[in-house]
């Protein structure tokens, strides 16, 4: 069900596609690539609350992507390549996946496509999801809501008793927890799992692969490992010794699990409140190229921003090829970004 904003924003999409503005200006805002931003790739199951949907895709949108990619002529990369060609103006324009989180749907749905067209992708990994003990508390606070009729919320009664107002205590609820501190948000939310009889860290053990399965999955020399912090914090809201750990012992991990050094890190929710300069800077000590989620395709200039890097999301409310090639073409974002190249502050 999107909301007031998405719909506001495919309307906007939707004006750019019928001018057809983003083909002449292409030359000048499609960059020199794109990094795709993805999370679940898996068939929609139907079920009528589901207000993390946005960040779900299906398998026959992601072959529709890569199916326009190819015929545009777009070349199909691995990460570290992507980094490689920033800078480079004479190198072709390229395209790479990253699929944030380590989500079992994505080997089962995605990578299986991803190899039919010899595609590289990156899947960032929280390594306590992996250990099957970390809190994906967005989904915690979806199933809480769920599966209750009504929610205490300091000190108030909610009625959740249908899908409508499910919907509304979302809204409601979801902006006041993230106005909170990351600590506070998180003891909010496991208050209400707890009331509503849901397993707060079940969501990793039931849909995060774990390391068993995570060394069966780099054996495909399509994939590659990068860090997504230990427990998936919004690393600008915690002091800075916390922060520099959740990276350097992400880093160890992986290192220790899985015998791989990754070069890249995702900043978990990544945008500005949640990484900037001073998380730039740790992703800079540890030699690591930092992937936010601050909407933008890659021009020349990023190669002096390496640590800033933004990515493009492969979003559920906008599965369609027509808002896949906006998208490419840069034009919603140098719109947004009022034509200037960086947003790297």
């Amino acid at each position: 069900m999107p909301d007031a904003r998405t719909r506001r924003l495919r309307a906007i999409l939707n004006l750019l596609w019928a001018s057809q503005a983003h083909r002449l200006l292409a030359p000048l805002t499609r960059g020199q690539g794109v990094v795709f931003t993805l999370h679940h790739v898996r068939p929609c199951d139907g079920r009528a609350f589901a207000p993390n949907r946005l960040l779900e895709i299906t398998p026959d949108f992601l072959e529709t992507v890569l199916k326009y990619l190819r015929g545009a002529d777009y070349d199909i990369v691995s990460l570290d390549e992507a980094v490689a060609r920033l800078g480079d103006r004479h190198a072709r324009r390229f395209a790479s996946f990253t699929f944030d989180d380590g989500f079992r749907d994505v080997r089962d749905h995605a990578l299986p496509i991803m190899r039919r067209y010899d595609a590289p992708s990156m899947l960032f990994v929280t390594t306590a999801f992996a250990d099957g003990t970390g809190d994906l508390w967005w989904i915690a606070l979806e199933r809480a809501i769920a599966a209750s009729t009504t929610l205490e919320f300091r000190g108030e009664t909610i009625d959740v008793s249908t899908t409508d107002r499910k919907y509304a205590a979302w809204d409601r609820l979801y902006w006041s927890l993230r106005e909170m501190g990351e600590v506070e948000m998180r003891a909010e939310i496991a208050r209400l799992c707890e009331r509503a009889g849901v397993d707060m860290r079940g969501a990793a053990r039931d849909l995060c692969l774990n390391w068993d399965e995570l060394r069966e999955v780099v054996k495909d020399p399509l994939v590659s490992i990068g860090n997504h912090t230990v427990n998936h914090v919004m690393l600008a809201k915690h002091p800075a010794k916390f922060a520099l750990d959740e990276m350097a012992d992400a880093q160890a991990r992986i290192a220790a699990e899985l015998n791989i050094i990754t070069k890249h890190i995702a900043y978990p929710v990544g945008d500005p409140t949640s990484a900037g300069q001073r998380e730039f800077g740790f992703a800079r000590r540890l030699g690591l190229s930092g992937w936010t989620t601050r909407l933008g395709v890659l021009f020349p200039e990023h190669a002096k921003h390496k640590t800033a890097l933004p990515r493009v999301s492969l979003n559920g409310h906008y599965q369609k090829r027509k808002y896949a090639e906006l998208f490419v073409s840069g034009l919603p974002f140098a719109i947004n970004q009022r034509f200037r190249r960086l947003n790297v502050g």
